[in-house]
């Protein structure tokens, strides 16, 4: 949907690597249980040059409801301002820093270029007079009953609402899928005859990586992360899904099944990593090919609050793009968000789990546990064995497996999950002489399809998750056990249960909420490429903040097609500040989860997102770290946009945790002044409430309030 687009504007695909920022990859997919090192690109950086990109410039950015228009004399004028001082950087760079080479330059989300250093120090860089700041490129990587994925975000119901007019189900409206590419040949995207082709569904298909510019890569889905993304956000509805053998008894749909897809593939091939200046090209050249929402399942290092890829998500938001952004896997614990995710205005995903997965059977005695399949060999037949259940400091009491076992010979391996990859634990009990293995999942809710983690001579022997409560009970449990061969797909409880591994708040250095919102991040079924299995079409079960991030990018596209003047920061405010409170359950499974920084707002709920009246321009309301020995008092003013209806309306501050600070509200107009007055020598740590926003005593909006006290 090209909301106030005024031309079209061609823009070559330009190679470009996606980055993690202070390293980063594709924030999910099948579980490996392996570590990934975030790093940055010591050799190239990223340099932002003085004076503001067009999305923010007063003279260029757009009005409200509207993106920039290309074709007018002020933009045309104001770029080749802006190119003459990138040129004129360019002349500093050849009498001052004569190896260091400008490979990519920025007009759009950042006034700035990327540039190759051969050597030159980054120090040297930042001391040109026409530069504001210079840093090293980050690395991201990948990241019947109703389809539950939908049912837990009320999205039939928002398709259905009656004022839902023609973009009910994001038709009209163009998402960005920045990832690993997308196999069109899936059924989920219509006919295409080349997986990285386009079609109908998938308008736009392109490599952005510059490392691999010249190795001939095309845009196709070489990983299965990309296409998974990608389904989850617009798989055409009702599309027929068939997993191992296993009839899904339903038909998924994606979040916007009618919005339309492209492809900016920033890891082609095998590649892991890209860099901040892929991601740049990539999300330049979405914006000016007028797509609305922007999908980015990565992620990298914290970066600060000068990380130039945040800048450049919060400035194209500005210009009326929204930016979905994975919260990361790095959790649990303090502060463990990444960027861009960590971005003020990205619309930041935190991952809870879907109650569902295809497995088969275990019994031991009086016990029948349900045990998920992966990527590992399955039995053929019934497999009958003694058990082995070697003691260790891992979950239901197990040794984790990372090491040499003891003899297992002719048995049963059960195993906890924890510490090291699934093919450690596997190939250790393949080498202690194990038949087969089932691994107990040391985090509540079911268990997960586990992936093999890339590494020569992977186990060949059968293996199985179990949930933590079913492998505390096999564990006990006496006799012989059977693993059945027969699989079937399982319905459970088990939704709603935060991800242990989801990134957590605050922010690093200013100590923001994040992440805005949760949505189903573990045990999501979505499309896979060709060849990940015999039979395609393909499906898969996939988990991280990389599957949680497309539940919003569809919202999103669902928002605007039902409401296409409303101003990206609108379209944010209604998903977020509109969530499902008191619903998310702590890791284990056992009571509500309430922090504001594991949590944000709560669960994403469309309905309520495309029925919201009222917009917060700040989705929370952080006062950052206060000193305890100050006595602080502050304030911070949220501004209100009706989107429906009229006011007048009340505030107030609820659910407030953590003794010696207040927190209040007032309001005056649609100028929302939320108050923090913090006691003289109070304890350190977190506080937070719950702005409360409502009409006639009923609550229409709610935003998380927080401060840190160190």
């Amino acid at each position: 949907m090209k909301r106030g687009r005024f031309g079209a504007v061609a823009v070559a695909a330009v190679a470009a690597l996606l980055v993690v920022g202070a390293g980063s990859g594709l924030a999910g997919g099948a579980p490996t249980d392996g570590t990934a090192a975030a790093t940055v690109d010591t050799g190239s950086a990223i340099v932002q040059l003085n004076g503001d990109p067009l999305s923010t410039y007063v003279k260029t950015k757009p009005p409200k409801g509207k993106k920039i228009d290309f074709s007018s004399n002020t933009v045309k004028s104001y770029r080749a301002q802006l190119s003459a001082l990138r040129n004129d950087f360019k002349q500093w760079l050849r009498q001052n820093a004569r190896d260091a080479k400008v490979n990519g330059e920025f007009d759009l989300a950042l006034n700035a270029v990327s540039v190759e250093l051969n050597g030159t120090a980054l120090s040297t860089i930042a001391t040109a007079p026409m530069v504001k700041s210079a840093q090293f490129q980050g690395l991201y990587a990948p990241a019947g009953h109703d389809d539950p994925d939908l049912a837990l975000m009320s999205a039939f119901q928002a398709w259905t609402d009656p004022d839902a007019g023609a973009g009910a189900k994001g038709a009209g409206v163009e998402v960005a899928i920045i990832d690993t590419g997308i196999d069109t040949r899936h059924p989920c995207f219509g006919s295409g005859s080349t997986n990285g082709g386009t079609n109908a569904k998938v308008i736009f298909s392109g490599v952005f990586n510059m490392r691999a510019n010249n190795r001939g890569y095309t845009p196709a889905d070489l990983q299965g992360h990309g296409t998974h993304v990608a389904g989850t956000v617009a798989c055409i509805e009702h599309t027929p899904a068939v997993l191992d053998g296993v009839v899904i008894p339903y038909d998924p749909s994606g979040v916007a099944p009618q919005a339309r897809l492209g492809n900016f593939n920033v890891f082609p091939a095998d590649v892991l990593n890209a860099r901040s200046e892929d991601i740049l090209n990539a999300l330049e050249a979405a914006y000016q090919q007028g797509f609305d929402v922007a999908n980015m399942s990565l992620g990298g290092g914290q970066g600060g609050i000068q990380d130039l890829l945040s800048i450049a998500v919060d400035n194209l938001d500005e210009a009326n793009m929204v930016s979905a952004v994975a919260a990361g896997n790095a959790g649990p614990g303090f502060s463990t968000v990444s960027s861009p995710g960590h971005a003020p205005r990205a619309l930041t995903a935190g991952a809870a789990t879907v109650g569902h997965f295809v497995g088969v059977e275990v019994t031991r005695g009086a016990v029948t546990a349900r045990a998920a399949s992966g990527e590992f060999a399955v039995v053929p037949v019934d497999l009958t064995r003694p058990v082995g259940a070697p003691a260790g400091p891992g979950a239901a009491g197990l040794s984790q497996g990372c090491s040499a076992l003891p003899s297992l010979s002719g048995q049963i391996a059960l195993i906890a999950r924890g510490v090291c990859t699934f093919s450690t634990k596997i190939r250790n009990a393949q080498a202690a002489g194990a038949d087969a293995v089932i691994i107990v999942n040391n985090v509540g809710g079911d268990p997960v399809a586990m992936a093999q983690d890339g590494t020569p001579s992977q186990p060949t022997i059968p293996a199985y998750m179990v949930s933590l409560a079913d492998g505390t009970a096999l564990k006990a449990a006496v006799s012989n056990a059977t693993i059945e061969a027969a699989r079937t797909y399982f319905f459970t409880g088990n939704s709603n249960i935060m991800a242990g591994f989801s990134g957590q708040g605050p922010t690093d250095v200013d100590f923001r909420v994040k992440p805005d919102v949760v949505a189903q991040g573990v045990n999501v079924l979505s499309s896979q490429p060709n060849f990940v299995c015999s039979t395609p079409p393909c499906w898969a079960f996939f988990q991280g903040t990389s599957m949680s991030t497309p539940h919003l990018a569809g919202a999103a596209a669902v928002v605007i097609g039902q409401h296409p003047s409303w101003d990206a920061w609108e379209v944010r405010s209604s998903i977020v500040n509109t969530a499902d409170q008191n619903v998310l359950l702590n890791s284990n499974g056992v009571g509500l989860n309430q922090n504001v920084n594991i949590i944000g707002a709560g669960r994403a709920n469309l309905f309520s997102a495309v029925n919201a009246m009222v917009a917060l321009d700040h989705v929370s309301v952080s006062f950052g770290a206060v000193p305890s020995g100050s006595g602080q008092s502050d304030s911070r003013t949220v501004n209100l946009s009706t989107l429906s209806g009229s006011g007048p309306y009340t505030v107030e501050v609820t659910n407030e945790t953590g003794a010696g600070v207040d927190f209040g509200a007032t309001i005056s107009g649609n100028a929302i002044s939320v108050t923090m007055s913090a006691g003289k020598g109070i304890p350190a740590g977190n506080r937070q409430g719950i702005l409360r926003v409502k009409k006639d005593g009923v609550e229409i909006a709610h935003a998380a309030v927080y401060a840190f006290i160190k």
